[in-house]
């Protein structure tokens, strides 16, 4: 078998941003990275995970129940989506240093995917918003990543490859300080590099998805 199919190639690279989002910085910062996978030449699906929180929960957040109106016409993460993309970038807001639960309750749904090595040799890469500046960016992204590692997936991280990265700071992963206001053009501009350097990646190694 051949490490590198010539033929793999002929089509534009998949990439599906799969999220969470209760006020919608996350979902802003979702929309960034999906703006600079597109711009690196992929097909793109942007998809929300299910709410889980009750309605009594939601309604005495107008924020909240405001951006759930909002992102109603957003298709919900179905299987489909991951089997799907080349690519495969999640994104959810911290709870104390994790990922919410909505986004891990879509995670935990794959075990049959995963157990068929179906999720396996595709590309990752994640991103996150908290309520303060040291409020578990890194911990949430990395936590994250532990999925890509069980599944047997190539992790994408920013590192300092663009410039906005020194200034963004977050080697790991596209991040927002939510209690900051809307995403500053410094967070998106690190959302929109995430996003083309998966396509980036996902591109060359288009040929290896069938590599045990």
């Amino acid at each position: 078998m051949s490490f590198y199919n010539s033929t793999a190639r002929q089509r534009d690279t998949r990439v599906a941003v799969i999220y969470y989002s209760s006020t919608g910085g996350t979902h802003a910062v979702a929309n960034a990275v999906a703006e600079g996978a597109e711009k690196a030449g992929a097909e793109v699906r942007v998809r929300r995970v299910p709410e889980l929180a009750p309605d009594e929960a939601i309604n005495s957040n107008e924020a909240w129940a405001a951006h759930v109106r909002d992102t109603a016409h957003v298709a919900v993460a179905t299987h489909d989506d991951l089997l799907w993309a080349d690519a495969v970038i999640l994104g959810s807001p911290t709870r104390f240093g994790l990922p919410s639960s909505q986004l891990k309750q879509f995670i935990d749904t794959t075990g049959g995917l995963w157990q068929k090595g179906l999720l396996a040799n595709k590309v990752y890469a994640s991103f996150t918003s908290t309520a303060t500046a040291h409020g578990g960016v890194e911990a949430t992204v990395l936590a994250l990543n532990n999925t890509f590692y069980h599944w047997g997936g190539y992790i994408v991280p920013p590192g300092y490859t663009a410039e906005v990265q020194f200034a963004h700071g977050n080697p790991y992963g596209a991040s927002h300080m939510a209690g900051g206001g809307a995403p500053s053009e410094t967070t998106l501009g690190s959302a929109v590099h995430l996003g083309s350097r998966v396509v980036s990646v996902a591109t060359a190694t288009q040929g290896l998805r069938d590599v045990a």
